[in-house]
């Protein structure tokens, strides 16, 4: 077996280790239990069933441990860690990521294709609608380049909508954007992501689960996962979500969690809006710019995309800013005059927005001097 594991564990501790977290009804806080009962996994799984009902354990975690099944999934995990992308974090191992550590339920164990080390670097989750309209999947997709050109790495949680913008933004910039499932990485869900879970290890990101590698899609699940999300990050960024989204519980378990908090805010009669309009009115970050972001993370210095620096290339023209720099428009206008479609427009109005190329003057867009 290659040493996709920590090599100060042994291979009969991790294989005891996936047995453990193959059991029924065995959560974070009772994996830790465990250990901290029998000072290793080895050692719990040969102790009598009466030392774990004395721990509170359910019958069906003593009586499930030493079952073909639990051992034929560990020795399928083992199997699956001996390609050379597929790796194991665990909770007490070094490699294990600090900000998620933190947490009083942080994962036992996770499984990571790709790159593990870019679990340490400095993360902002980017959340939003399965539903999302044309504008928030270009508003995410805008600020998903922006912010990975800055130095982020962007994580998500690899969904429809709003989620998969993030993820496909971050990599048109050729940043590094993380995914973390609620399936086993076995199961990518929802299929139609299949081919973008696949770029996003191509490109060198990650994806990421708890979970067992074949543990389907279950509704349970993707709340358990939003907590990753938010825990490997220094902040939320929820883009577009309605009060019933799940994104806002994400960002919820972010401020519990000690995190930043940032929404979009939207029109008054978007539903999409509402959720995040909720979320200002709690107390996150009103989001206009992605320097609203930036200066609430003073202690992670990013360099502000689009920044000059000594010796870079000047910044390319681009169509809209002539129009811009000749006079104001409206979006409405720019569409007209520029012969794109609104959508498009509004996305190339966010992008060079971020960039600090245009601002927005009495209901006008205005170009600022390169």
């Amino acid at each position: 077996m290659s040493q996709s594991f920590s090599p100060r564990m042994s291979p009969a501790e991790c294989e005891a280790r996936l047995r453990l977290h193959a059991l029924p009804e065995l959560g974070p806080r009772r994996f830790r239990k465990l250990l901290a009962a029998f000072d290793s996994a080895a050692a719990a799984l040969s102790a009598p069933a009466s030392a774990w009902r004395a721990l509170g354990l359910p019958a069906a975690c003593a009586e499930a441990r030493r079952s073909a099944e639990v051992r034929e999934r560990a020795a399928a995990a083992l199997a699956w860690l001996d390609a050379p992308e597929h790796h194991l974090l665990m909770w007490d191992d070094p490699a294990y990521p600090g900000l998620l550590a933190e947490l009083g339920d942080a994962p036992p164990l996770l499984f990571v294709a790709g790159d593990p080390g870019l679990l340490e670097r400095p993360q902002l989750a980017m959340v939003g609608s399965r539903r999302a309209s044309r504008p928030g999947l270009d508003c995410a997709r805008s600020f998903a380049r922006c912010l990975a050109g800055g130095g982020f790495v962007i994580t998500s949680g690899l969904a429809l909508g709003i989620d998969g913008a993030a993820h496909r933004g971050a990599l048109e910039a050729g940043g590094k954007t993380v995914a973390v499932l609620g399936t086993g990485l076995g199961h990518i869900y929802p299929a139609r992501h299949e081919r973008l879970a696949a770029e996003i290890v191509e490109c060198g990101g990650a994806l990421v689960s708890e979970l067992p590698l074949d543990c389907p899609p279950q509704a349970s699940n993707f709340p358990r996962r939003n907590r990753i999300i938010s825990g490997l990050s220094l902040g939320v960024l929820v883009v577009e979500a309605s009060p019933s989204s799940g994104s806002l519980i994400t960002a919820r378990l972010a401020a519990e969690q000690g995190r930043e908090v940032y929404a979009i805010p939207g029109s008054i009669h978007h539903p999409g809006a509402r959720g995040c309009h909720q979320l200002i009115r709690e107390g996150a970050t009103l989001v206009e710019s992605i320097e609203h972001i930036l200066e609430a993370l003073r202690g992670w210095q990013a360099p502000l995309p689009g920044a000059a620096e000594p010796g870079a290339p000047e910044r390319q023209p681009h169509p809209l800013l002539d129009l811009l720099h000749a006079a104001p428009h409206s979006s409405e206008a720019l569409a007209a005059a520029s012969g794109w479609p609104l959508s498009e427009v509004l996305a190339a109005l966010t992008e060079l927005e971020l960039e600090g190329r245009i601002a927005r003057e009495g209901g006008r867009w205005v170009g600022r001097a390169d």
